[in-house]
């Protein structure tokens, strides 16, 4: 088929459009009338569709059926009702051509410059043990087409698939119109929202090749609705606790050349296997390990946080110091610091909304990838410009796994995610005098982001910000050593915590000749006496936890 090539000279500029037009089509109704309200408020015309159509009539809106639209009727149980010329055209109509302006007011059409779209919950029929009727049912067909057709004419229109951004439009909207940069952004989340939905479609179909088109449910046990709680409530082995997931993409590689791999997602799940990819290259094997690796480390804190991983071990983690301008680019600043050489090629998490600010500081640095909820327009309009830089948007919905998984030879071993602190208040000071408030605070932090650190681990730190991390070593004394020379006369004056006990008082002797202030430790050791004798000696206060935090 040939493709029609336009004179670039015929366009005429469009950067903000305002909106006055908007086509919302919804299966997840999250938040849906937060938008339709202030879309109303703003004086935008609301089309819709069904069910979408009757919840923003409900709650009081004034909207406009697809049917009015098209003049047909929805047909054959809600399969036709979008696809009409009516509205394709008013998603494809390219307004910065004078002959496509001029078509469209000939054949009576109106343009519009927001679509909302989601699809149908293909994956959750799949999940739910339903039979293939109502799976094949739960394919979307003109959903797809709506989201494809908008991202492709994102010069003129704003495709939204995710609540996550509907903040974004909201105020944008009030604010005059959506930009380019942030309609170029919606359109690549779009475009990566239909493929992911695409490969799940593709990928149960092969799996019924497999199972000979049967009716039966996909996975048995998931859909028996095995509590994880009950596989450490029984001692007669296996309880029907099955791994299940949906294969999203083959990898270029493993982790080495010469290793096959793929990425599977489970469909419950709400991690890195279902974050979305707005920006850069493919995400590797390793891309995605250090990835898990840094969003565990930067969602261990409360507070503004980024962790920058090499390896799965960070080289940097800090918070956002109080009262900052640009906490989460502040938090970055103080991470990057720590050890710079490093993390060259690192992989960037942040628990909070990536800023212009932490934009503008990451693009001076070669970075692998950067993951967070959501990226502002203006960091975008800035890293995008980094052609290989892969940036990743987490689900709005974030959350760790319950248990983890690692499979040995012949089986696996299954625990519980290690989600556990214990907080200072229940800590016990075994010698020294009680740290003030700040100090305490700093201890705190320096035990949350030793979890991070693969065992033996020492993490010193200071303002909010390790500077120091001993990792990986067999012992721990060296993992002490470790720590102190990264940290060079930054060591002076922090603070030290170790995922583990002491066994001897040499790894710690290390930390005390350095100019550690402050120790959190588990304790627990047969040596304790002399572990503390050598902190009384030294002057420096030592709290014990009474939990440890392994991470191999």
């Amino acid at each position: 088929m040939a493709v029609q090539s336009h004179d670039p000279s015929l366009y005429e500029h469009r950067d903000q459009i305002e909106v006055r037009r908007a086509l919302i089509s919804v299966s997840d109704k999250t938040r849906l009338l937060d938008l339709a309200s202030a879309l109303a408020e703003s004086g935008v015309e609301i089309v819709s569709t069904g069910s979408t159509a009757a919840t923003i009539r409900e709650a009081g809106h004034a909207v406009t059926d697809v049917a009015e639209v098209t003049g047909f009727a929805e047909a054959l149980d809600g399969r036709v009702k979008t696809l009409h010329p009516a509205v394709h055209s008013g998603l494809l109509a390219d307004l910065r051509l004078a002959d496509h302006r001029a078509q469209m007011a000939e054949l009576g059409y109106s343009a519009f410059e927001l679509v909302v779209v989601n699809l149908y919950p293909f994956e959750q029929t799949v999940l739910s043990g339903k039979p293939a009727a109502d799976v094949i049912e739960n394919v979307d067909i003109g959903g797809p087409a709506m989201v494809r057709a908008t991202a492709k004419n994102h010069a003129n229109a704003a495709i939204v698939v995710s609540p996550a951004r509907y903040d974004e439009i909201i105020e944008a909207v009030r604010a005059g119109g959506t930009t380019l940069a942030q309609r170029r952004s919606l359109a690549t989340e779009a475009f990566v929202h239909t493929a992911q939905y695409d490969a799940a479609v593709a990928n149960w179909f092969l799996d019924q090749e497999d199972r000979a088109w049967g009716d039966a449910p996909v996975s048995e046990d998931v859909a028996a609705d095995a509590s994880v709680d009950s596989i450490f409530e029984t001692t007669e082995g296996y309880v029907g606790y099955e791994m299940f997931g949906l294969r999203e993409s083959v990898l270029r590689y493993g982790e080495n050349s010469h290793q096959r791999a793929a990425l599977f997602s489970e469909t419950e799940g709400a991690g890195i296997a279902q974050a979305t990819q707005l920006h850069g290259k493919a995400m590797s094997y390793n891309n995605y390990v250090d990835a898990d690796a840094a969003v565990r480390a930067a969602f261990d804190h409360e507070a503004p946080a980024v962790a920058i991983i090499k390896h799965a071990n960070p080289c940097g983690i800090a918070i956002a110091p109080e009262g900052a301008a640009d906490p989460i680019a502040a938090a970055h600043e103080l991470a990057h610091a720590c050890d710079p050489v490093s993390a060259y090629g690192g992989v960037v998490a942040a628990n909070r909304e990536v800023s212009g600010g932490m934009a503008e500081t990451l693009a001076g640095i070669f970075t692998e990838v950067i993951i967070a909820p959501s990226f502002a327009p203006e960091a975008l309009a800035v890293l995008t410009q980094k052609k290989n830089v892969r940036l990743l948007v987490l689900p709005t919905e974030f959350t760790a796994n319950p248990v983890e998984l690692r499979q040995v030879s012949g089986g696996f071993l299954l625990q519980d995610t290690d989600r556990s602190f214990a907080p200072a208040s229940e800590w016990e000071l075994v010698t020294g005098e009680p740290v003030d408030q700040e100090t305490l605070a700093e201890l705190e932090f320096a035990w949350r982001a030793c979890r991070a650190v693969k065992s033996n681990a020492i993490l010193l730190t200071n303002g909010g910000a390790s500077v120091g991390v001993g990792m990986g070593q067999v012992n721990r004394v060296d993992s002490c050593r470790l720590a102190v020379e990264r940290a060079g006369d930054r060591a002076a004056g922090s603070v030290a915590a170790s995922d583990a006990f002491f066994p001897f008082a040499d790894g710690l002797q290390v930390l005390l000749d350095a100019g550690v202030r402050a120790v959190v430790q588990p304790g627990g050791s047969v040596r304790d006496p002399e572990v503390i004798e050598a902190a009384k000696a030294a002057g420096v206060a030592m709290y014990v936890t009474g939990e440890r935090h392994f991470f191999h």
